[in-house]
């Protein structure tokens, strides 16, 4: 089986980002998950970190960004170059199951993400956040995280925050279940088809 990894380099005016993934790094799989990100907002790599481990992908992401404006470019940014990765390393979509549900729980907080690796990219959020920021993130960036990662990787994502009280546990939750769809959708079905019923994806 070929292996499905990435490296891209991503330059702009606003950000500098290298990112390496290998979406074959499970437990069981023999391979060492090395998960190493560093984008100068710590609840962003947090985040990034609890969606590479429970995804069981391996992720390095570096990224300097003009963080003196706001977390805005940093933040979009790399979730383009995190969804441009995981595309190129997933190749023609053939021989997955294409298709996630995850659900997580983080204390009294629900999360329920559902992916579809399909080229057509699409993205429906209903997360509840109240804060202005956790830590140094806006909130109203989350949303759009997923939104730039799911039109980078041309997947339809649905992330919903199902109930909770604590802004942290609610936006950890739905990237653990962001993680766990993504888990669900590249699983190897040990065929070769294309899974659609048009042929083409």
């Amino acid at each position: 089986m070929s292996e499905r990894k990435a490296t891209i380099s991503r330059k702009t005016n606003e950000t500098e980002i290298e990112v390496s993934i290998n979406l074959d790094t499970q437990p069981g799989s023999g391979l060492q998950q090395v998960i190493d990100v560093s984008t100068g907002i710590g609840f962003l790599d947090h985040m990034y970190n609890a969606l590479a481990k429970h995804s069981g992908m391996s992720l390095t992401l570096k990224a300097k960004g003009d963080l003196w404006i706001d977390d805005h470019h940093t933040a979009e940014d790399t979730a383009i170059a995190l969804g441009t990765a995981f595309k190129e390393a997933l190749g023609e979509v053939r021989g997955i199951r294409r298709y996630g549900t995850g659900f997580a729980p983080l204390d009294e907080a629900l999360s329920r993400a559902v992916i579809d690796i399909c080229s057509r990219p699409y993205c429906v959020t209903d997360l509840g956040l109240k804060r202005e920021k956790i830590g140094d993130l806006s909130t109203e960036m989350i949303p759009h995280i997923f939104y730039s990662f799911a039109i980078a990787s041309g997947a339809t994502l649905h992330v919903d925050v199902l109930r909770g009280e604590n802004d942290h546990h609610r936006a950890e939750s739905a990237f653990k279940a962001l993680a766990l769809a993504i888990k669900q959708a590249i699983e190897r079905t040990g065929g070769n088809d294309i899974p659609s019923t048009k042929g083409v994806l």
